[in-house]
Parts: C-alpha cells; sequence; structure tokens
C-alpha cells in the first residue's frame, strides 16, 4: 500500500487502493486497511474535503475500486502547550516522527506544577524555530526520573499507527547480583491509600516483566527488560519484589546512596515507521549517573 505526506502544502495523507480491497466501502478500507482511528474519521467527515477521491468528497459508505488514490486532508492541529527554550539530544528525526533522549527529573507532559520544565515545552519550541507546530504526542511515556528514549508523533496519522509495532528495551541498575535471566509474571496494581505506588496483589493487572543481566560490580547488576505488558511502575515493582530493587528508588526499597533516582533508563526503541515501512532501531547511550553506580564513566551497551 502506497502512503505519501505532503508537507509544503495541505497536510495530507494518500493512500492508493491495492486489488484486494476493490470493491470495499471507504470506511472499511480507511480502518481496518490504513490504521485510521475512529476519532480521526469522525474529524474527518467534519472537515471540507477531509476525504476525497479525484479532488470529490468520498463518503464513508462510497465503494472504492482498486487503483483510486483516497486523500485525507488531515485536520490542523490546536497546540496550547508554551514553548520554552532548552536543550534537546535528538536521536531521531524526519517530517513525521521525532526520538528525544529526555534527561532524568524531566517531566515528559505539563501538569498542574510543572507547566513549563517539560519535554513537551521544549519540543514545542524547538518545533516553532523550525516553523513546525503540531501536538505533542508521545507514544511511549517514561517517569519524570526516568531518562532515555521518548517516541513522539508529528501528526495525527502517525501516532495512530505506531504503537502496535513499538518494541522498547530499558537498562536499569537492580540492587544484588542477578545470576540468571528470568520472568516476572504477577500482577500489579494501585497500592492502597497511595495514588501512585504499584504493589504486586492476586487482583491486579496481569503484568509481565522479562530481564537479562548484563554484568554485576559493585553489588549491582546492570540489567536489560523487555516489558510483555506496559504497567506503570512495572520494572521497579517487580523487581522490588523478587529482591532485587532498582538503585535509587526508595518508594521500592532502594537506597539513595549511588544515586538520586531511580536507576532507569529507554534504552532503545524499535519501531516500524508509518509512512515508510522501515524497520527503525533507536539507542540512548547510558547517562552518567548510572555508569557510575559501576565506577565506570562510560558504559556502551551492544
Amino acid at each position: 500500500m502506497n502512503v505519501s505526506y505532503n508537507s509544503n502544502r495541505e497536510k495530507t495523507i494518500e493512500f492508493i487502493v491495492p486489488t484486494e480491497c476493490d470493491k470495499i466501502d471507504t470506511k472499511t478500507f480507511l480502518r481496518r486497511h490504513c490504521n485510521v482511528s475512529a476519532r480521526t474519521l469522525s474529524k474527518l467527515k467534519r472537515t471540507t474535503l477531509g476525504i476525497s477521491r479525484n479532488g470529490e468528497l468520498l463518503k464513508t459508505n462510497d465503494v472504492l475500486t482498486a487503483g483510486d488514490v483516497v486523500v485525507l486532508a488531515m485536520p490542523d492541529d490546536v497546540n496550547e502547550i508554551k514553548p520554552i527554550k532548552g536543550e534537546l539530544d535528538i536521536l531521531f528525526e524526519d517530517e513525521y516522527i521525532i526520538v528525544v533522549n529526555k534527561p532524568p527529573f524531566m517531566p515528559v507532559h505539563p501538569t498542574k506544577i510543572h507547566q513549563e520544565d517539560t519535554l513537551a515545552n521544549i519540543l514545542r519550541y524547538y518545533a516553532g524555530k523550525k516553523g513546525e507546530s503540531y501536538t505533542f504526542r508521545a507514544i511511549n511515556r517514561i517517569d519524570r526520573d526516568t531518562s532515555g528514549c521518548v517516541l513522539i508523533a508529528k501528526d495525527r496519522f502517525c501516532a495512530n499507527s505506531l504503537p502496535s509495532t513499538v518494541i522498547k528495551e530499558y537498562i536499569a541498575a537492580c540492587e544484588g547480583e542477578i545470576l540468571c535471566s528470568g520472568t516476572v509474571d504477577k500482577p500489579i496494581k494501585v497500592m492502597e491509600g497511595r495514588s501512585i505506588q504499584r504493589v504486586v496483589s492476586d487482583d491486579g493487572a496481569r503484568s509481565v516483566t522479562h530481564y537479562f543481566p548484563v554484568f554485576s560490580k559493585c553489588s549491582h547488576t546492570l540489567t536489560r527488560f523487555i516489558l510483555e505488558t506496559g504497567r506503570t511502575h512495572q520494572i521497579r515493582c517487580h523487581m522490588s519484589s523478587v529482591g532485587f530493587p532498582l538503585a535509587g528508588d526508595d518508594m521500592y526499597g532502594g537506597s539513595l546512596e549511588n544515586i538520586k533516582r531511580q536507576a532507569l533508563h529507554c534504552y532503545k526503541v524499535s519501531f516500524v515507521h508509518p509512512i515508510t515501512s522501515e524497520n527503525i532501531e533507536v539507542v540512548a547511550q547510558l547517562p552518567q549517573d548510572i555508569c557510575l553506580i559501576f565506577n565506570e564513566n562510560e558504559i556502551h551497551i551492544d
């Protein structure tokens, strides 16, 4: 399926109807074969020539023919985040997607108490300097104190298409010596009386964490993680439950002696590019505060 994106004029996305989609209706084609969300489709129906074919309005119940070019005039984004000048460590960027290496102690999104010191604020400023304007759509969200890769879509279509293809890998410094790889398959829920902290509980949501020790030194183990589920605080809660809390994670039993935040880093994101179908892999090397736990200035993971 051919997809093209034109940012020089009106924001448009074009789909060429393949043979296998001959004689199906427009709604089915866009929803099932093009990953267009119901919300986006609803907005397009309220936009002048939001969905068109050969320059003419296309209704969602109109039947398509193989070879038709279906054009979506994407609705303009409204961006109300205040632009704030700041530093960005950009790992990957094109006209559709940007991946940033977020430092620790920086929130991803504005909140009630963080209005101007977030990644979203800095990215808004950066985009404005480039003459771009797009809603901040983070595909993966990491905690304020967690560092590493944050994947952001620059338009609604990419934001809807990316999540199903993203694979995230994390690196953490765990207390103690982990001798072999393993899996924690324990349900997690919000701890009673707390709004943030999680706890392993039989009546929680299913949560699965796969862990792989890289090396042990200085009473800690550098550990790689792949998540089968994406629960809040999943790695932190799971590793604490098996006796290996993250260094610096005092909420879950870790010590603040060697680092003043949870030693957790989103090391790698892999995804299929929603426009080019290319397999993309982006890596953010470990920050120095985690390296210093092992008395190393730099640690590179293969």
